[in-house]
């Protein structure tokens, strides 16, 4: 009875107190409770991981793969303080889920949009929905058969016979070190310009210095991805809001890109006007023509010369290098494209090349062009391993780290290994685009994913029957994560000329 009269004497903020001692405890219980059932990095409430994340800021590709390999489900969640829930995944049954079969579940979002928007806009790669769906069909047209073969036939045997294999011809005779990476990105950029913009190309010359466009979608693309990786993502808002750092650079960079753009658009909008369809042989004519808005088109063009430029060329580095690592595999493919000594490369010969195709795969497998992509749920959701999805939660399919899964490729999965690719039989293996969603797969799969098999198909074909690729240092390059991936610092390489027998 005493005790019950001192604690009716208490004063009644001690039991506010104690209430909202009690309530924070059982938060914090049920808390522990729910991450203990994800898998994840160390995990602490108010702040996440913030902590893990900030000391593997600088390698986070490799510190999700590690999480994800021990993890039963193939998927891990990731919550730190000043950023979206994220979660994670190399599990190719929810890669199918969030591509595929709840497609309309998991769009872009405006947490992705917001991130690229000012570099992207409203291009067909940063937008959802029926913006989307109609870019996506006024491109169409260039990726279709006839239009490959056009493609084939014209800018890649005139860029590639005409201009890329004289400059390593020279830089051969001259025994000069060259910047491989660089050479190829100049080379899909003067494609992609040709057929998406109808310009002229710029200079391979690796001794010219990169035109300022070059360096202002480097710049562009690396602030912009690195918006993303920022621990806290008020700092990037604050830094725009402010006009300072790496946000200034960011304006600056997308002015140079939008001015180059819309000067060729009303250059071309000029000579439309005075010879009429007649030159309509571009993409960019067939906008102009069709009456899209100038923003539109605008954007357009900037995702689409982001793309062209810097995917196929990155690919082509890294499997340059991973060749010249493994010279059994290189005389493999010298003898498969010797038949086309004689001949022309066209359309239907390119896809004979099956060897040099499986080594293309093999190569985005362990370095993909893309490594990471996101989505963002619409409503809650339940992924196929079991693992809950709330509203606004930031979805990731992970090819970078599905590339490494030993549960997806075999306890050899970091060796180069073509014939991976191939049935016992020798024919070619189909595989599952959401084991392997480099070119992701379902709705958005990309069209661009045929020409530019052709094109790395063409230039590695033309490089290898002639040249002999070695690259200057033993040192393993560095894979540099972006809005698309490359090698940091290029690959630096000696070019020369394979003797007549060995041809």
């Amino acid at each position: 009875m005493t005790i019950f009269v001192s604690l009716f004497s208490l004063q009644p903020w001690f039991f506010v107190l104690l209430s909202m001692f009690l309530y924070m405890f059982h938060v914090i219980l049920c808390y522990f409770h729910r991450v203990s059932k994800c898998s994840g990095p160390p995990t602490f409430p108010v702040i996440g991981c913030l902590v893990s994340f900030y000391k593997n800021q600088h390698r986070l590709l490799d510190w999700y793969t590690e999480l994800l390999a021990k993890s039963a489900t193939k998927t891990i969640v990731v919550s730190r303080f000043g950023a979206r829930r994220t979660i994670v995944t190399a599990n190719p049954a929810n890669v199918e889920y969030m591509l595929k079969t709840n497609f309309n579940n998991f769009p872009k979002g405006k947490p992705f949009t917001d991130i690229l928007g000012d570099f992207l806009g409203c291009g067909i790669f940063n937008v959802d929905g029926e913006l989307w769906r109609t870019q996506r069909k006024l491109v169409s047209h260039e990726f279709s058969a006839n239009s490959l073969k056009e493609f084939v036939l014209h800018t890649l045997k005139d860029e590639v016979e005409n201009q890329l294999l004289p400059v390593l011809e020279g830089v051969a005779e001259k025994s000069q070190v060259v910047d491989l990476q660089q050479l190829l990105k100049r080379l899909a950029f003067n494609m992609i310009c040709k057929v998406s913009l109808g310009v002229d190309r710029c200079c391979l010359d690796p001794s010219s210095p990169a035109p300022p466009l070059a360096n202002a979608f480097d710049m562009a693309s690396e602030i912009s991805a690195r918006r993303a990786a920022q621990p806290l993502f008020l700092v990037w808002k604050v830094k725009k809001w402010l006009g300072i750092g790496s946000e200034r650079r960011l304006r600056d960079a997308i002015e140079v890109v939008r001015e180059f753009v819309e000067e060729i658009i009303h250059s071309k909008k000029m000579k439309l006007q005075r010879k009429g369809e007649l030159c309509c042989q571009d993409l960019l004519s067939r906008l102009i023509l069709g009456g899209e808005d100038k923003e539109v088109i605008r954007d357009l063009m900037i995702s689409l010369i982001m793309a062209g430029r810097d995917t196929t060329s990155a690919a082509m580095t890294w499997l340059f290098w991973l060749i010249s690592c493994n010279p059994e595999i290189e005389q493999e493919l010298i003898k498969e494209t010797k038949f086309t000594k004689g001949k022309k490369l066209d359309y239907e010969s390119l896809k004979e090349l099956k060897l040099l195709n499986a080594c293309l795969c093999e190569s985005m497998r362990l370095y993909p062009p893309v490594a990471w992509d996101s989505k963002h749920a619409v409503i809650n959701d339940l992924l196929p391993d079991g693992t809950p999805v709330q509203a606004g939660d930031r979805v990731t399919y992970f090819p970078y780290g599905m590339g490494r899964m030993e549960a997806l490729w075999g306890k050899d999965w970091f060796k180069f290994k073509p014939k991976r690719w191939f049935c016992k039989k020798g024919k070619p293996k189909k595989v599952c685009p959401y084991k392997f969603p480099v070119f992701q797969a379902g709705p958005r799969i990309c069209l661009g994913k045929e020409m530019a098999f052709i094109q790395m198909k063409y230039v590695v074909a033309s490089i290898l029957e002639q040249f002999e690729i070695i690259p200057v240092s033993p040192d393993q390059p560095i894979f540099m994560p972006l809005l698309t991936a490359h090698m940091a610092g290029g690959l630096k390489v000696l070019v020369r000329r394979r003797d007549q027998q060995s041809r």
